[in-house]
């Protein structure tokens, strides 16, 4: 169970708890506040609290006193335009704040874009629950033959059940040694900063997550990305759900020159050119070296 039902008690009274403001009010972004999305066995992901929308983006980059200056659709095109040409700051003025329940070589992972304001969970003064990821049998899989970083074909039959065993057993046994360690029932016990060190990183850790829209879209691209890793992939797939819904016309923009889109090298444009007026571009008359005609050539095939 991800929420227990003390937590679902409270997000159910938050969001009971309408107030007025000022403030600008994305009402796609309001229908996710609080609301826990499952992600994983024991993970989810839920939205706490943001700034700004599309408009602030317009207004940020026309610098202006307030929404209503230009169409709804000229807003779009000029969205479309900072996102073509790579202006970020107008961007950066909207921010999401997110809790988020995750596996700890997950957030080992994720800790890597550090463009973020984070506050985790602290093992040091509270005792970690007892939620281990275990993963589906179909999501184990063998290492890649061709990609160092990645996953081959999927394990099957015993082999599958016997690392599946050994899954479950290793975390089950760690735990049950990290909670006599913590005793305090007639022994000292160990202190909890110490104990911790003996659990394995598949525990599930939380924390609160803030970031602005441009390096959102950054973390985003990156790893809702079909070569991500599946764990982390699926938290980013969530995301871009409440995003969507949070900034629709920064989102379609994302997805068309981001997530869809791809970016050329000089030696590819040219080759690219060199196609067009009829001429036949081989790898070894490309310039490009092996890897890149490979990628080269995944972009432009039909």
């Amino acid at each position: 169970m991800p929420l227990t039902p003390e937590q679902q008690a409270e997000i159910d009274e938050l969001r009971a708890s309408a107030r007025p403001t000022l403030r600008a009010v994305s009402e796609g972004m309001e229908k996710h506040l609080y609301l826990a999305r499952p992600v994983l066995d024991h993970g989810f992901v839920r939205a706490i609290d943001y700034m700004g929308d599309d408009a602030a983006i317009c207004q940020a980059a026309r610098v202006s006193y307030g929404r209503g200056t230009k169409a709804v659709s000229n807003d779009e095109g000029l969205i479309r335009y900072l996102m073509r040409h790579w202006h970020s700051t107008p961007f950066e003025m909207c921010e999401l704040k997110l809790h988020v329940k995750l596996p700890v070589f997950v957030a080992r992972q994720w800790i890597r874009h550090r463009t973020a304001n984070v506050n985790e969970y602290s093992a040091r003064y509270s005792i970690l629950d007892r939620e281990f990821y275990i993963p589906e049998a179909d999501a184990l899989a063998a290492q890649s033959v061709v990609n160092n970083q990645g996953r081959g074909e999927a394990l099957s039959g015993e082999e599958a059940s016997r690392v599946l065993e050994w899954l479950k057993s290793d975390a089950a046994r760690s735990y049950d040694h990290y909670e006599e360690m913590i005793s305090t029932e007639g022994q000292q016990g160990l202190a909890r900063e110490l104990a911790r060190m003996n659990l394995p990183a598949n525990i599930y850790t939380q924390w609160y997550w803030k970031v602005d829209l441009h390096n959102l879209f950054h973390f985003l691209r990156l790893r809702a990305d079909a070569h991500a890793q599946y764990e982390i992939r699926v938290y980013a797939e969530t995301i871009c759900e409440m995003v969507k819904d949070w900034v629709p016309s920064a989102y379609r923009a994302f997805e068309d020159y981001r997530l869809g889109g791809a970016t050329l090298s000089a030696s590819a444009i040219d080759c690219l050119r060199r196609m067009l007026n009829g001429e036949e571009v081989t790898q070894e008359t490309s310039g490009m070296s092996k890897g890149e005609w490979r990628e080269f050539q995944a972009v432009i095939a039909s």
